[in-house]
């Protein structure tokens, strides 16, 4: 009988993804652009109000989730929503990875491609947004130094960054490589680690496609597994240590119920 309800599941499909993809861009445009554009033009400083707006904009779009796609649950318990000044890493298995940890963050930034800030007007939501390029040079208008005392003034304020240390998604849950990028900007700015574990993510977007798969249950979830306070001053602190801590905690924590 699975046959009969096909071509029903891929109409689904189709309809709940041209009402995502008119939101991205006809809402974008109609209610959001304006207060962007309004921002830039009237503040001395928008990158916090177009943090709120990229935040509010993704809340949004994980809501209508929530009500337009049949099975879809999203479990963010009260320990990740808390989260403040501090720097976050995740592992990462799909495309809506990081626009979920920015639908949880007022106060966020994170480090994207730099080929990515070159990209006409995607790249300039970027910059005013106080995302960082990975990698930071003068050719960028960053230097280093600019960038850590901004970040740690950042972070006292409340605000996170976050940041998938693999470097790009890994398929079927496994755990790559990390790099150790934001673990040295955690030391520079003496800033403790909070370490997440996304889980499906990668069963409503598949690995390469830009289209939602909505017909079947899915509980998405966003698991607090550690915070990590290093003596970053300490004689014995070894970045090497900290960075095989971190990862060794997504083999060490057994998924709870709420996460299977």
């Amino acid at each position: 009988m699975d046959f009969l309800f096909r071509p029903l599941r891929l109409a689904m499909d189709i309809l709940i993804n041209l009402f995502f993809w008119s939101y991205y861009t006809a809402g974008f445009m109609v209610f959001f652009l304006p207060v962007y554009i309004f921002g830039f033009l009237v503040m001395k400083d928008p990158q916090p109000l177009f943090q709120r707006l990229n935040h509010q904009f993704y809340r949004i779009f994980f809501s209508l989730s929530r009500i337009l796609i049949p099975g879809l649950t999203i479990h963010i318990p009260p320990e990740v929503r808390d989260v403040k000044s501090s720097v976050i890493i995740c592992n990462h298995i799909s495309y809506i990875d990081p626009i979920l940890l920015i639908s949880l963050y007022p106060m966020h930034r994170t480090i994207v491609k730099g080929s990515i800030f070159r990209m006409p007007v995607f790249g300039w939501f970027l910059r005013h947004s106080g995302y960082i390029p990975d990698s930071v040079d003068d050719s960028d208008g960053l230097a280093m130094k600019d960038v850590i005392t901004g970040l740690a003034e950042f972070l006292s304020k409340g605000g996170n960054l976050f940041v998938f240390p693999e470097g790009t998604r890994m398929p079927g849950g496994s755990i790559g490589g990390f790099h150790k990028g934001a673990f040295s900007l955690a030391r520079k700015c003496r800033a403790p680690i909070v370490v997440l574990r996304i889980r499906n993510t990668d069963n409503l977007m598949k690995p390469g496609n830009l289209w939602y798969s909505t017909c079947f249950h899915n509980p998405v979830s966003v698991g607090f597994l550690a915070r990590l306070d290093p003596d970053y001053g300490s004689p014995g602190f070894s970045l090497k240590g900290l960075i095989g801590q971190a990862r060794s905690l997504y083999t060490e924590k057994p998924l709870t119920q709420k996460e299977v």
